[in-house]
């Protein structure tokens, strides 16, 4: 059997924080945010809002949407770099938050979090070995961010976003591959927030750093050959694809992957503005947003892209 995407569900933090308030406490502007990236707000979790609570309700909203309970599920796996908890993972409060009685999981893969579940998740479909699998990409980036640093505060937000995958005699992942580069790890990275050793009394928090003009650079490389090695992979072509999904992060680096498919922007699907980028919960929340507002329907062919730190970058052609 092979794996489709039976469901979508989305969960978003109630609080908006917009450019223009952003720039009261950070020294930045709505002009300065939206030219370089394209962001104009973004969600923030408030304090019950944990990486667990966002989880369990996209979750929830996933298999409503696929027309199942917690108790078809035979996996859980849970994106994400920002758990509530070193451990246990945030994949087995879910799974309690749910009644679900299954094996569960988290998978760090940075913004590439969702592709490598999703290429997780087919290898289990791929064996024979589950018939419903719920994917949940979901991250708290407000809390390790420095928000006084303007290159890094005005980029992320909260939120989480998954798809119930189920058996199918018709695949519904037509391809997929991923990748990882750690030669670049040090051009992307949440700094340490473990002791320096055993007995240091110091515990820094943890803040995102990054150099984004080179992170930029060899984003746009790796996002340019990865479009052809899939296409090649699923034996498809170009004008084929009716919808590129890609990871939210630079609207300058989806244009660059648009243009590159001779896609228009109007075949892209483009949340970032809205949501900012919140990791490898980005191309869920926006398959979601799509798929609810009627833009996506049953048969289309979806390209899903994604790079993060590490660097780990990937694709998956899936037919929705």
């Amino acid at each position: 059997m092979k794996a489709r995407i039976a469901g979508v569900g989305a969960y978003l933090p109630k609080r908006v924080l917009t450019n223009a308030e952003l720039s009261t406490f950070v020294e930045t502007s709505d002009e300065w945010i939206q030219e370089r990236v394209g962001i104009r707000e973004r969600r923030i979790a408030e304090g019950h809002e944990t990486n667990a609570f966002m989880a369990s309700e996209a979750g929830k909203a996933a298999l409503l949407h696929a027309g199942l309970s917690a108790e078809d599920l035979d996996l859980i796996i849970v994106t994400t770099s920002t758990p509530d908890h070193m451990m246990p993972g945030v994949a087995c409060s879910v799974q309690a938050n749910l009644g679900a009685a299954c094996p569960a999981f988290d998978l760090n893969a940075a913004c590439g979090g969702f592709i490598y579940g999703l290429h997780t998740a087919k290898q289990f479909f791929d064996a024979g070995s589950v018939r419903h699998v719920l994917l949940v990409g979901s991250e708290l980036m407000s809390r390790i961010l420095d928000w006084t640093d303007r290159s890094t505060c005005v980029l992320f937000g909260d939120g989480a976003g998954a798809v119930v995958l189920s058996a199918s005699e018709t695949p519904g992942i037509l391809a997929s591959r991923i990748f990882a580069d750690g030669m670049h790890r040090d051009l992307l990275y949440v700094s340490p927030h473990l002791r320096a050793d055993a007995f240091a009394t110091d515990c820094p928090v943890p803040q995102l750093k990054m150099e984004g003009n080179k992170v930029f650079r060899v984003a746009v490389e790796k996002m340019g050959e990865l479009v052809d090695l899939i296409l090649k992979e699923a034996n498809c072509t170009q004008d084929q694809i009716d919808f590129l999904v890609p990871h939210q992060a630079n609207e300058r680096i989806i244009t660059a992957t648009a243009k590159k498919l001779n896609l228009s922007m109007d075949k892209v699907i483009l949340t970032l503005g809205l949501h900012g980028n919140t990791m490898s919960a980005t191309i869920p929340l926006a398959l979601a947003d799509a798929v609810h507002t009627g833009k996506i329907k049953r048969g289309d062919l979806l390209l899903f892209e994604a790079f993060g730190a590490g660097f780990v970058w990937g694709a998956s052609l899936v037919r929705y």
